[in-house]
């Protein structure tokens, strides 16, 4: 008896177990979370690099507030739901970061502070954690400290007459065009020495990091390749129409976060469409609303309310551009 019960076992244990799960059945595990975000980290170096260069010790503590703020926000907030740390995903760090580069070197600390908690309490958490947000977390955070401290983030807030670093003693490129028709030279904004949000003012810095995550596709290059398009067509049309400003279209390109919001925010792959068709018509629609923002409103710049406004349009958009099952008429 004891032989044959032992043969049993031998035989259900060799027995194939069969996992049942619904389709689609064939799956990657090399594009992960973590991966992703340890992707946008390095093409995020660039734009570091170039940001301590112009603006120092400025530049070093903006970013260790923002990474710090939102690394301790998502541990926190995370405990209180009851549910494992996810600090290992670098998720909050990436938010922190791409956070610090939207603001400028002279904000006061406790503007990071409080973007960082809105950024990843409102922003990510409330919606279910990672995966889960409408909007992208780090512009949330940047639009809720825009609206709370004006003063500290308006045109005034980047300038610094009496600082001994050199770029903040001048206007922004897009605020001296704006209030007074001044044209920063193209080569000062491809390079990056300009005032500016930390992570805006290098149009190369932000190439080379946008080329690297198109290239691993941790990017769809769809987007940002729909903002460039519209700013092209729309800013084509003002040099056109008004070609004694100066203001070309290279300058749209290359000024302000128009790069950066098109490879390191509009790109964000969970409040951004999921079709490729989609991902055009998001940047499309991305790069017409920047244009308008900066032709027609009060504001110099307008990336990170044209990546909102967009968000709340994603699951339209994903509505929109349902793909057509294989065989279908």
């Amino acid at each position: 008896m004891a032989e044959a019960i032992k043969e049993q076992e031998t035989e259900v244990s060799e027995t194939p177990v069969l996992h049942v799960a619904p389709s689609p059945h064939l799956s990657s595990t090399a594009m992960t979370t973590q991966g992703m975000m340890r992707d946008v980290l390095i093409a995020l170096a660039p734009v570091v690099l170039v940001a301590l260069y112009m603006f120092r010790g400025l530049a070093l503590f903006q970013i260790a507030v923002c990474v710090v703020t939102c690394l301790a926000a998502e541990a926190l907030f995370v405990k209180m739901r009851g549910r494992k740390a996810t600090l290992t995903d670098c998720s909050a760090a990436v938010t922190g970061l791409i956070l610090a580069l939207s603001l400028p070197a002279t904000a006061p600390w406790y503007v990071g502070v409080i973007a960082g908690f809105v950024a990843i309490g409102i922003g990510k958490v409330i919606f279910g954690g990672v995966g889960m947000n409408l909007f992208n977390p780090a512009m949330v955070g940047r639009a809720f400290v825009m609206i709370s401290f004006a003063g500290a983030l308006a045109a005034s807030g980047y300038e610094n007459g009496l600082s001994q670093v050199d770029a903040i003693t001048q206007a922004t490129p897009m605020d001296a065009f704006k209030q007074n028709g001044v044209v920063t030279p193209l080569m000062a904004l491809f390079w990056g020495t300009t005032n500016g949000s930390l992570g805006e003012t290098s149009a190369l810095a932000c190439l080379l990091g946008g080329i690297f995550l198109c290239v691993r596709r941790t990017a769809s290059w769809e987007i940002p390749a729909g903002v460039i398009a519209a700013v092209v067509v729309i800013g084509g049309l003002q040099q056109i129409m008004v070609p004694e400003s100066g203001w070309t279209v290279l300058h749209h390109l290359f000024g302000g976060a128009l790069l950066f919001g098109a490879f390191f925010i509009a790109t964000d792959p969970v409040s951004s469409p999921l079709t490729p068709k989609g991902k055009l018509i998001f940047g499309l629609g991305v790069g017409a609303l920047i244009m308008i923002l900066r032709i027609f409103s009060g504001y110099p710049e307008g990336v990170m309310f044209a990546v909102l406004l967009m968000n709340a349009l994603t699951p339209l958009i994903n509505r929109w551009t349902i793909p057509q099952p294989f065989g279908e008429v």
